[in-house]
C-alpha cells in the first residue's frame, strides 16, 4: 500500500463473529474476534509448541472455513491461556499488562467475558434461552454460575488481551507508513450479544425475557419482493437520548481506538428506520419509525470533536435523510456499479458526483466489478463503454481509473479488483445465509500485485489525480 501511493485501508468489522459467520453479526460491539490472533508469537514466547501448529498448518488457504477454524483455533487458545495461568502470567507477551488491559476494559469487558463463559457453558444456546438467573448481565454476574464459568470468562478476556495487543502493532506499523485505517460500525447489534444482554433498558425488547418487541430490516424494493428481515432488535432511543447516548458514544471511542475513521453502516437509521413486528415472517409488515436524527450527532460531536466518520447512505433514501447528512457535514458514499443502465441524472455517474464523498467501484456487499459486468444487462454494459470510452475488456481498471479520477475526495478500491478477480472473489452476498465471507488471497497474488507493476501504475494514478 505504502508503495502503491496508497493512504487509507477500509476494513469491515473486526468483532467476534457467530453463527452465519458476518461480521456484522457479532457477540460484541466493542470485542474483537479471536479468529484473527497470531498464534505464532504464542508460539516464541512458550505459551503453546510448534508441534501445536500442525493442525493450523492444514487449514485450506484458499478460502476461509469457519467450523474447521472454530474446532481447530479456540482449543489451543484455551491451551495457551492455561499455560500462562501456569507460568504465573509472566508470559514475555510484547502487549502490556494483562490486568491493566483489564481494567481498562472493564466497563465492556466484564459482561463480555462473563457472556461468552455462560455461552460455553450452554454448549452454545442463546442468552435468552439460558436459566432466569443468568438471564440478564446484572443478576449473573451475582450467580453462582459465575463463579462456576469464572476461568472460563477469564479465558475469553485474555483472548481479547491478544487481540488488542496483536491489532496495537498492526495500527502502529500502518501508521509509521503513513497509512490510516478506516473501520467499520454496524448500525445493529446483534439480539444474541453481549451487548443487549448487558443493557436490555436501551433495546426495544421485553425487560424480563429479552423477546424483541420489534426488529431491524428494510422494506420491499425492486431487488427483493418481501424485503429483508435482519432480526436485529431496535434501539430504545428515547433511553439512549436520556443518557446523553453514552452507550453509542463508549461504542465509538472503542472503533477509534481501532482505527482513524469509521465508517456508520446504514446512516439511514438515525433517520428513519423500518420497524418489524418481531413475529413478522417478512419485512412487508413494518413501518418508519423516527430515529435520533441531528442531536444524535450532536452529542457524538460534543465528545468526540475530532471524530472522523463516513456516512454508509445507499439505497432508496427520502429526502430527510440527505439532508441530515448534510447537516452532519458526513461524506456520503457512492457506487460506479450503481451508476450505470439509467439516464445522464444518475446520481453515482461520476459527473454527478461531490467533492464530499467516498467513490467505490463497489463494496463488500456487490459483486466484483469484472462479475458485474459479465452478468450486468447489455444496456449497462454499452453505457459503461460509451460513457468511460472504453471496450470493456479491462472493466475492473477502468473502474478504478474512473475512481480515482473523481472529484471525490476518496477513493476505495476493494482488493479483488487490484487482483482482477471474478464473482469467484466476491465477499458477500446480501440475503443468502450461507457461503459469504469466505474469500481470502494468497500470499503470492499480493506479491504479483505488487512487483508486477501495479503499484507503480497505482501511484503512477495518485500523482496523476493528486491523491499521493
Amino acid at each position: 500500500m505504502h508503495d502503491a501511493g496508497i493512504r487509507q485501508w477500509q476494513i469491515c468489522p473486526l468483532g467476534p463473529t457467530g453463527y452465519g459467520d458476518s461480521p456484522y453479526q457479532c457477540f460484541s460491539a466493542f470485542a474483537g474476534n479471536p479468529y484473527l490472533v497470531d498464534l505464532y508469537p504464542l508460539v516464541q514466547c512458550g505459551l503453546l509448541t510448534d508441534a501445536d501448529m500442525d493442525d493450523v498448518r492444514q487449514l485450506p488457504r484458499d478460502h476461509v472455513d469457519y467450523g474447521w477454524l472454530y474446532v481447530t483455533k479456540f482449543p489451543l487458545l484455551f491451551k495457551a491461556f492455561s499455560a500462562f495461568v501456569s507460568q504465573g502470567r509472566k508470559a514475555a507477551l510484547p502487549y502490556g499488562d494483562f490486568e491493566a488491559f483489564k481494567h481498562t476494559h472493564r466497563s465492556w469487558l466484564e459482561p463480555y467475558a462473563l457472556f461468552l463463559g455462560l455461552k460455553d457453558h450452554f454448549e452454545g444456546a442463546a442468552w435468552w434461552e439460558w436459566p432466569a438467573e443468568v438471564r440478564f448481565f446484572s443478576k449473573a454476574k451475582k450467580s453462582a454460575l459465575a463463579k462456576t464459568v469464572a476461568a472460563r470468562a477469564e479465558a475469553h478476556a485474555f483472548f481479547q488481551f491478544l487481540f488488542f495487543g496483536q491489532w496495537s502493532r498492526v495500527r502502529d506499523h500502518a501508521k509509521s507508513l503513513g497509512i490510516e485505517i478506516i473501520g467499520d460500525a454496524p448500525i445493529f447489534v446483534a439480539r444474541d450479544s453481549a451487548d443487549v444482554w448487558a443493557a436490555p433498558q436501551l433495546f426495544n425488547v421485553d425487560s424480563k425475557t429479552g423477546v424483541p418487541l420489534a426488529v431491524a430490516g428494510v422494506p420491499p424494493d425492486y431487488f427483493s419482493a418481501d424485503g429483508q428481515l435482519w432480526g436485529n432488535p431496535l434501539y430504545d432511543w428515547s433511553a439512549h437520548a436520556a443518557e446523553g447516548f453514552a452507550w453509542w458514544i463508549s461504542r465509538l471511542k472503542a472503533n477509534f481506538a481501532l482505527c482513524d475513521i469509521v465508517r456508520i453502516d446504514h446512516f439511514r437509521a438515525f433517520d428513519t428506520y423500518w420497524s418489524i413486528p418481531a413475529t413478522a415472517k417478512t419485512a412487508k409488515t413494518g413501518e418508519w419509525k423516527q430515529g435520533p436524527g441531528l442531536k444524535f450527532f450532536a452529542a457524538v460531536h460534543a465528545s468526540l470533536p475530532e471524530a472522523r466518520m463516513i456516512a454508509e447512505d445507499l439505497g432508496d433514501l427520502f429526502q430527510s435523510v440527505r439532508d441530515l447528512r448534510a447537516a452532519t457535514g458526513l461524506p456520503g458514499m457512492t457506487i460506479l456499479q450503481f451508476a450505470f443502465g439509467g439516464d445522464a441524472k444518475n446520481c453515482y455517474l461520476p459527473h454527478n458526483l461531490t467533492a464530499n464523498s467516498v467513490v467505490y467501484p463497489g463494496t463488500h456487499d456487490n459483486n466484483t466489478t469484472l462479475g458485474w459486468y459479465r452478468t450486468a444487462s447489455e444496456k449497462e454494459r454499452d453505457h459503461v463503454r460509451r460513457y468511460l470510452h472504453v471496450t470493456g475488456t479491462e472493466i475492473g481498471w477502468d473502474f478504478i481509473r474512473t475512481s480515482y479520477a473523481s472529484v471525490s475526495n476518496m477513493a476505495i478500491i476493494p482488493l479483488q479488483d487490484l487482483f482482477s478477480l471474478g464473482a469467484e472473489g466476491r465477499l458477500n452476498t446480501p440475503g443468502e445465509a450461507a457461503g459469504n465471507w469466505q474469500w481470502r488471497y494468497p500470499e503470492s497474488q499480493l506479491r504479483a500485485l505488487h512487483f508486477d507493476g501495479g503499484a507503480a501504475y497505482l501511484r503512477d494514478l495518485g500523482v496523476l489525480y493528486d491523491r499521493v
